[in-house]
C-alpha cells in the first residue's frame, strides 16, 4: 500500500500545529517531522508533544528527516535516536556522508560504511531502521553509488529513500528507483523542470507509473511531497489533491 504524506520541513515557516491542520485539510496520511526546526534533535519534550498532536488528529508518522551525515559527527546521533524514538518515528533519514561520489576517496567510503552499520545497530535496539536520502553530493547521487553503498553496509537495518533528479528522462527515473526497489522505505515526491518547481499535475503521468511501480514491491511505502512551489500552502493543497489520484 502507498500512503501519502508531508515533509514537514516543506514548510519551514509553520509550527507544527498548522502543519498537521494543513495536512488534514488536504487529505494526506502522514507526516515525516524534519529535526532541523519542528522536532529538534535531543529535544524529547517537544517530540513528544508532536507525536501527540499527530496521532490526535489521525495521521501516521511516517519518518524522521534527522539530517544527519553520516560519518560526520558520530556523537550527535544519540540526540537523534532519542528524538525519533519519542516521536514514534519508525524510520530515520539520514544523508550519505557529505561529499558526492566522484569525490570520495575510499576512505570516505568507509567512514560512512562503518557509521552506517553502527548507527544501524543502535537504531535497531529500539525496533527503527535509518534510511538514505537519495541525494545529490552524497554517496547516493548515481544510481550506481547508491547500490555499492547499501550493498557494502549490507545491514538489515539499512533502507533507501528515492527521489527524481532534476533533468533526468522518465526512463531514467525509473532505473533509478528500480536500483533501490530492493532497499526501498519512502519517496519523496517533488515536480520540477529546469530547476524550477511547476505544479504537481504537470508530472502527473509519469508519477502513475512510478508509483505504480513502488507498489510493485508488495510492502507499505509513503509518497511523501517535499517542497512545492513558491513555498505555498495553496499550491501544497493542489499537489496533494493530484497525489492522491495518481496513488490510488
Amino acid at each position: 500500500m502507498i500512503h501519502t504524506g508531508l515533509c514537514s520541513v516543506t514548510f519551514r515557516s509553520l509550527d507544527a500545529a498548522a502543519i498537521v491542520a494543513l495536512v488534514r485539510r488536504a487529505g494526506l496520511d502522514a507526516i515525516e517531522w524534519g529535526g532541523d526546526v519542528h522536532v529538534p534533535h535531543g529535544d524529547v519534550v517537544t517530540a513528544r508533544a508532536v507525536r501527540g498532536m499527530t496521532l490526535d488528529a489521525g495521521l501516521r508518522i511516517s519518518s524522521y528527516g534527522s539530517y544527519y551525515r553520516v560519518g560526520q559527527a558520530p556523537e550527535a546521533f544519540a540526540d537523534v535516536l532519542a528524538s525519533a524514538t519519542e516521536l514514534g518515528a519508525p524510520v530515520v533519514r539520514v544523508w550519505a556522508g557529505t561529499v558526492g561520489s566522484a569525490q570520495a576517496d575510499e576512505v570516505t567510503w568507509a567512514s560512512v560504511v562503518d557509521d552506517t552499520r553502527r548507527i544501524a545497530d543502535m537504531a535497531q535496539t529500539g525496533g527503527l531502521v535509518v534510511a538514505y536520502e537519495y541525494h545529490p553530493n552524497t554517496l547516493t547521487d548515481t544510481n550506481e553509488a547508491a547500490v555499492r553503498l547499501l550493498a557494502a553496509v549490507d545491514h538489515p537495518g539499512v533502507r533507501s529513500y528515492w527521489q527524481m533528479r532534476d533533468g533526468a528522462s522518465f526512463d531514467e527515473h525509473l532505473a533509478s528507483l528500480g536500483s533501490v526497489l530492493p532497499w526501498l522505505t519512502h519517496v519523496h515526491v517533488q515536480a520540477s523542470q529546469g530547476g524550477q518547481r511547476t505544479p504537481l499535475f504537470a508530472l502527473e503521468q509519469a508519477w502513475v507509473q512510478i508509483l505504480a511501480a513502488v507498489a510493485s514491491t508488495g510492502h507499505d511505502h509513503t509518497a511523501l511531497i517535499e517542497f512545492v512551489r513558491g513555498d505555498s500552502p495553496e499550491q501544497f493543497l493542489a499537489d496533494a489533491a493530484t497525489l492522491k489520484r495518481v496513488s490510488a
